[in-house]
């Protein structure tokens, strides 16, 4: 019994062991970056094909070419610019690529203006806004926090759309 267990104390401090478990450990690892990546990406595209797909429905007009961002994908979390349609429980945000999107504003949905907190009906045509939320099935971005910003200050690297 004592040569067992010295045997096995020997395989456990051995360098192949250390060696072989740092490896599967890294494995893991890099396969849950990489699943991360892939379930990133799925709901961007998928974002991207719902948006195309209601494009009409949302617009009331024919789906033309619109310019999306570098990755030619709309940016699904979120807006930036000005609004230029109001309809509640939406808005319609002219994004700063140029692109209209859908925001959906729900009874949660946190509202500032500056510090202040602000209703869905202080809400104006052309107040430049800065939207965080998530996407849903119809191409909509249901907003979970919108920012009314002050005329004159733009977002780093966004043009003020007048």
């Amino acid at each position: 019994m004592k040569k067992i267990h010295e045997k096995m104390l020997k395989v456990f401090e051995s360098k192949i062991l250390v060696g072989i478990l740092y490896g599967i450990g890294i494995v893991i690892v890099l396969t849950l970056i990489f699943s991360m990546g892939v379930s990133v990406g799925f709901h961007k595209a998928s974002f991207g094909r719902a948006w195309g797909d209601n494009y009409e429905r949302n617009f009331g007009m024919m789906p033309g070419r619109q310019g999306f961002g570098k990755d030619n994908f709309p940016n699904s979390h979120g807006a930036i610019g000005k609004i230029i349609k109001i309809e509640l429980p939406t808005i319609i945000v002219q994004d700063k690529d140029n692109t209209e999107k859908v925001i959906l504003i729900k009874s949660d949905t946190k509202i500032q203006k500056m510090k202040a907190d602000i209703q869905t009906t202080d809400l104006s045509m052309n107040d430049f806004i800065v939207v965080i939320g998530s996407p849903d099935s119809q191409g909509q971005i249901e907003a979970k926090f919108i920012r009314v910003m002050p005329l004159g200050m733009p977002v780093s690297g966004t043009p003020i759309i007048k």
